[in-house]
């Protein structure tokens, strides 16, 4: 178990949904964000078919839940958010989706990864993990390694001046297997409000009693009272980071 406080100098989120990043790790953007970190956000679907209302269009359902995604990023102290507009509820992790990932990856470089567990299906005895939150984890982590710091895999982006990067960690948040643990008692109130910028996802709920329950839990008998957990994979050590950071030889 590692109860560590690592800033990284950039991290790039990876999800399928809107909301996605809030119920899940922005307590920790927000905190590294503050801390002076580069943050983006990458979402593979803008959650077009995610507001049931009688004569609501895909079209409009986009526009309103890519406006609270701004909302709410801006909220975390993020203002780079990127839609890849793949459809909502039909989600693949396909080739053409792993380029469209490794693309962004080599335009941010981001030190860090930050996306979901591809392997968990059953969370819980009352949900079934979205299958969207699967095939988006599973085309990040394909885009993360090894595709994005192969630099004869899709070498044409290098045309746009993207050549090939290696992250140097992904963190996978975690649903009950962490080993790292982001203390977020200075930013769980952002990461609330953040969430609560989901207006067409919260209505009448209020997410605060769930959010602190559940980050309280993931705290307990650690040096913290609120915290994100998450499964930490280390690709380049610290003395090729110091040496290459992150930037792979042609």
């Amino acid at each position: 178990m590692n109860n560590h406080y690592y800033v990284p100098e950039s991290a790039l989120a990876i999800v399928a949904h809107p909301d996605d990043i809030e119920f899940s790790c922005a307590g920790t953007t927000a905190r590294w964000a503050r801390a002076g970190a580069r943050i983006a956000y990458l979402l593979c679907t803008s959650g077009d078919v995610g507001i049931a209302e009688p004569g609501m269009t895909r079209a409009r359902a986009t526009e309103i839940r890519e406006a609270e995604s701004r909302a709410a990023a801006e909220i975390a102290g993020v203002r780079d958010v990127i839609f890849l507009r793949e459809p909502d509820g039909m989600l693949e992790a396909t080739i053409a989706l792993r380029k469209r990932i490794v693309r962004e990856i080599r335009r941010f470089r981001p030190e860090v990864i930050i996306t979901g567990d591809p392997t968990v299906v059953f969370s819980s005895a009352d949900y079934i993990n979205h299958p969207d939150h699967r095939a988006a984890a599973q085309a990040a982590l394909d885009a993360t390694f090894p595709a994005a710091g192969q630099p004869n895999l899709f070498e044409e982006l290098a045309a746009e001046g993207l050549t090939a990067f290696k992250p140097r960690k992904v963190y996978i948040t975690a649903w009950d297997k962490g080993d790292t643990y982001v203390s977020i008692d200075e930013t769980i109130d952002v990461k609330v409000a953040a969430l609560r910028a989901h207006k067409s996802q919260m209505r009448d709920w209020d997410p605060e009693p769930m959010i602190r329950e559940a980050a309280g839990e993931a705290a307990r008998g650690k040096e913290m009272q609120y915290a994100e957990s998450f499964r930490v994979v280390t690709l380049v050590d610290d003395e090729a980071w110091a040496k290459t950071g992150g930037n792979v030889p042609a």
